[in-house]
């Protein structure tokens, strides 16, 4: 064995590179437990409009080791614990600073009675002042609808823009089937997807309600009309007042 050159390069080899591995494992925790390296700064970057700083360092807490020994990932999860908190990325900026960046959710709708979707259709735990919440629409659905509810509320906007209308409230019922509240009182039955296309039917709506429902007087008691669109060529109306 010890007048084969082969081995006794491979030997020697692995001899250094345990020794190299070593040193690298002991400059490693040297550098990590060096007080030589203190974190003496944390900035905090982005608008902040619900969530409030004291929210923020409260959540992220004294944070643990050196420059190199900073668990990021777990100030990380605790930032994205705080309930307007949508994203957090957090980097190391040499010598001795870590910089947040947070970004906040956006409200764009109520969920239920309860929670909130933003403007990625994402539902999320917080409370907005209520002056402000009062004014956001309201969504409601199965659990994990809450993207395709937003999706549609957009488009149903889009095609009630020529009215003047806008959806106060859009539901997606366990069947699948959508309902309109506007911000008139209209109340709108849109049934289900199918080869009549919920979007096509409310379409249709827009463009013949000039001429058809636009013609009616104001209701004097302020009852809402509920509108049922699940025709294929046309729409049914009923009117609280309107009996027999």
């Amino acid at each position: 064995m010890w007048d084969n050159p082969r081995i006794l390069n491979t030997a020697a080899s692995t001899l250094v590179a345990l020794v190299a591995a070593a040193i690298l494992y002991t400059g490693l925790q040297l550098l990590l437990r060096s007080p030589l390296f203190p974190l003496r700064e944390v900035v905090v970057q982005g608008a902040l409009r619900q969530a409030s700083r004291g929210d923020i360092e409260q959540a992220m807490g004294r944070i643990e080791g050196n420059f190199f020994a900073a668990d990021l990932a777990v100030v990380r999860a605790r930032l994205e614990q705080v309930p307007w908190v949508r994203r957090v990325e957090l980097r190391r900026i040499w010598p001795d600073r870590v910089e947040v960046r947070l970004e906040e959710h956006v409200a764009l709708a109520r969920w239920g009675d309860a929670g909130l979707v933003n403007v990625h259709g994402e539902r999320f735990r917080g409370r907005s002042r209520d002056a402000d919440e009062a004014r956001l629409p309201r969504f409601a659905g199965p659990a994990g609808a809450e993207a395709e509810v937003t999706r549609r509320y957009r488009r149903f906007a889009e095609l009630l823009a020529p009215l003047g209308e806008t959806p106060e409230r859009v539901i997606l019922t366990p069947r699948h089937a959508w309902q309109l509240r506007l911000a008139s009182g209209l109340q709108l039955e849109l049934g289900r997807d199918g080869a009549d296309k919920v979007d096509e039917r409310l379409a249709r709506f827009v463009a013949t309600y000039p001429r058809t429902l636009g013609r009616l007087p104001q209701q004097p008691n302020g009852e809402p009309r509920h509108v049922d669109l699940r025709y294929p060529n046309g729409f049914a109306l009923r009117v609280p007042e309107w009996k027999g």
